[in-house]
């Protein structure tokens, strides 16, 4: 009889060992079942499903490895649960173990309904496996996919014992759900308990810090991979090179991205081409294109999805509609909504609203928020209020909550002097309770981060920020800096504008980064905005790069902005 290690052997067909088996007149016993696991799971790698599900209906006495290699075997499939549900009705009382926990979970994790979570929870404290570190993990995974954070974290604190694996589960799940802190919070502790790093652990931190764009901390994260060894693994590089391509710092992203040259795959390519391209760097996007062509690695649509972002960013409409449209009839590629979404700004970016409308309502997809926004802000750079309030209705049909679908309007209207409308709006944001998300900035200094909101004077240096502004003001005015009070209500008094429009988060960042000992010197001034950079901070940053003879970097929820001398990377565009 053959052994079960031939079942192993992944060039072995499962149908001729099944065949000689089914000759040899060999039928499941209890004595033999283990050949006849191995054969279902060499079904199922063989993508062979079918005959899988066949071969297992054809065994009388399923154990737990039977019934977990066939729930294995439809792990991206709700018939696993429904096979699962099966196995504890089963005449046999055959019980779960650790394995089919964890492979069942990542099946729940695909699917629309959350509530089999909790009740496999309670099932596995049933069974006595909910101490299993392995159950545990994948139950942190699961809340974590199912953005049900606070079980995941109440999952994780829960556990007397601690591997890699529990702590590569939370801190990914915490990145992966916009919590970096946490995630970076995380990291820590696992170094603090002396449990080891994986690349998974590693990858996950560095997916927080990127995020979170705080340039510190993925340097010091980047230097532990370097000890650890894992600096030059894929999964770890293609991180790394995320993370210092979301920082803002693309020089350093390519080295990372030349020291893996033996190991590059499609998505590290990918992630250096969006690195250059959220910089719109058009130029070093297609020079990586080519040279990943040349060596015969075949582009996928995030590839051009980087193309798109790079052109779309760097104002060249024409290119983005040629390399749309190269994506489809030369790659064949089916472009996603993100890629029309680019098409679309650009083009609203080149002024020509009405067309941009027109792709948006002709795409082969329906447009969802992203589509109507960049029309929307595109109506706001051209002043074009009436097609804004178009697109504003068309934004809050999908989310009546959405604070970005009256700001915009607004700024709109305002650019307009329609100040009425602007009135009307906030009135009815405060009728219908929509919150505006509020503006805040922050700045690394030494892997601290500082966070400013508007008006902000709870900082320690503030006296020292707010003469520091004071004295910038006065220098830039010198220069000609006049206030730009397009997205002010007109209505109020001039101090009152001028001392808003003055402690914006954004300045205050500015202001605090310049300070003695903040800022190192001969190196840029980071800042990050988790909203849209307004008019006036954009043309004072302009003005203090002059000033101060300092080169300032404001990554904003659009893009990264570079003020030199005087000017910034994004053509007065964004």
């Amino acid at each position: 009889m053959m052994t079960s290690l031939e079942c192993k052997n992944p060039q072995t067909d499962p149908r001729i060992i099944h065949a000689q088996s089914i000759k040899k007149c060999i039928n499941p016993t209890p004595k033999n079942i283990a050949f006849f696991n191995n054969l279902i799971t060499l079904y199922s790698n063989s993508k062979h499903h079918s005959s899988a599900l066949q071969l297992f209906h054809s065994i009388p006495c399923p154990n737990t490895v039977t019934w977990t290699s066939i729930i294995s075997a439809f792990s991206n499939s709700p018939l696993a649960i429904t096979l699962f549900l099966s196995m504890l009705r089963h005449p046999t009382k055959t019980l779960p173990n650790a394995h089919t926990f964890a492979t069942l979970l990542k099946t729940c994790a695909s699917l629309p309904s959350n509530s089999l979570g909790p009740q496999l929870q309670s099932l596995s404290f049933k069974l006595s496996l909910s101490e299993n570190p392995f159950v545990r993990s994948a139950f942190v995974s699961l809340y974590c996919k199912t953005r049900d954070l606070d079980s995941a974290q109440k999952v994780f604190d829960e556990m007397s014992d601690r591997d890699e694996v529990c702590f590569a589960a939370i801190i990914n799940g915490l990145a992966l759900n916009k919590r970096p802190i946490e995630a970076l919070q995380c990291f820590v502790e696992m170094r603090r308990q002396n449990v080891s790093s994986t690349l998974h652990s590693v990858s996950g931190v560095l997916r927080a810090v990127s995020n979170a764009a705080v340039l510190e901390q993925c340097r010091v994260v980047h230097g532990h991979a370097l000890v650890t060894g894992l600096d030059l693994n894929v999964y770890v590089g293609t991180a790394l090179i995320g993370g210092y391509g979301k920082c803002g710092l693309v020089e350093e992203a390519r080295r990372v991205f030349d020291e893996l040259e033996i190991g590059l795959n499609l998505a590290v390519w990918n992630a250096m081409m969006a690195g250059y391209a959220q910089q719109g760097r058009k130029d070093d996007v297609l020079e990586l294109f080519r040279s990943m062509e040349s060596r015969g690695i075949e582009p996928d649509e995030y590839s051009f999805l980087a193309i798109l972002t790079a052109f779309y960013n760097a104002g060249m409409a024409m290119e983005t509609e040629m390399w749309l449209n190269r994506m489809k009839n030369q790659y064949k590629l089916e472009p996603r909504i993100e890629h029309y979404t680019c098409l679309v700004g650009a083009i609203g970016r080149a002024g020509r609203i009405e067309e941009a409308e027109r792709v948006a309502l002709t795409m082969p997809y329906k447009p969802d928020a992203a589509v109507w926004r960049v029309l929307l802000t595109s109506c706001g750079n051209n002043a074009n209020a009436d097609i804004g309030w178009r697109m504003s209705e068309k934004l809050l049909e999908i989310d009546s909550e959405d604070d970005s679908a009256y700001v915009i309007l607004a700024n709109v209207f305002a650019s307009a002097g329609r100040w009425d409308e602007v009135k009307k709006l906030w009135k009815t944001m405060r009728e219908k309770g929509v919150r505006k998300e509020v503006g805040r900035s922050w700045v690394e200094v030494r892997g601290d981060v500082h966070v400013f909101f508007a008006g902000d004077r709870r900082h320690a240096r503030k006296d020292e920020i707010y003469a520091k502004l004071t004295y910038l003001k006065e220098e830039i005015e010198k220069l000609g800096y006049v206030p730009n009070w397009d997205e002010m209500l007109h209505e109020l008094e001039e101090k009152e504008k001028g001392d808003m429009l003055w402690y914006h988060s954004e300045k205050l960042a500015v202001a605090f980064g310049l300070l003695s000992g903040v800022t190192p010197l001969g190196k840029p001034l980071r800042i990050i905005k988790n909203l849209r950079i307004c008019k006036d901070c954009h043309e004072v940053f302009k003005y203090i790069s002059t000033v101060e003879e300092k080169e300032i970097i404001v990554r904003d929820v659009h893009r990264y902005h570079r003020f030199l001398n005087g000017s910034c990377n994004c053509g007065d565009f964004w």
